[in-house]
């Protein structure tokens, strides 16, 4: 679970450029993406998530996303994490896992 806290104002910004590069990305090394969800208590929170089968799965995907050149050439070079960079005022990722009885989403634009 990842949540971000924007600066005033700037949510939409950082709505738009994770729909365009960063989830496409993420999906593209293997990887189950939830989001971004817009706070409605918080105009400037962000929530989203990634899903991985197992904690196994989770390293492997990351390690090879992030030394990919989808991350380094496309996702976050120098001229792309000072624009995304600047939008952010706190994030906060948490690791959880599901309970037995979870329901899960089906990858639909509304649930």
């Amino acid at each position: 679970m990842r949540r971000y806290t924007l600066h005033p104002g700037l949510r939409e910004t950082f709505i738009r450029h994770f729909e365009e590069v960063n989830r496409a990305a993420l999906r593209d090394a293997g990887m189950l993406v939830f989001g971004p969800m817009r706070d409605l208590e918080d105009p400037d929170r962000v929530h989203w998530m990634r899903a991985f089968e197992s904690l196994e799965q989770r390293e492997a995907l990351k390690q090879a996303f992030y030394d990919s050149p989808i991350w380094t050439q496309d996702a976050a070079p120098p001229l792309v994490m000072p624009l995304v960079m600047p939008l952010i005022a706190h994030f906060e990722a948490s690791l959880v896992a599901t309970t037995e009885d979870f329901q899960g989403f089906d990858q639909t634009a509304s649930l």
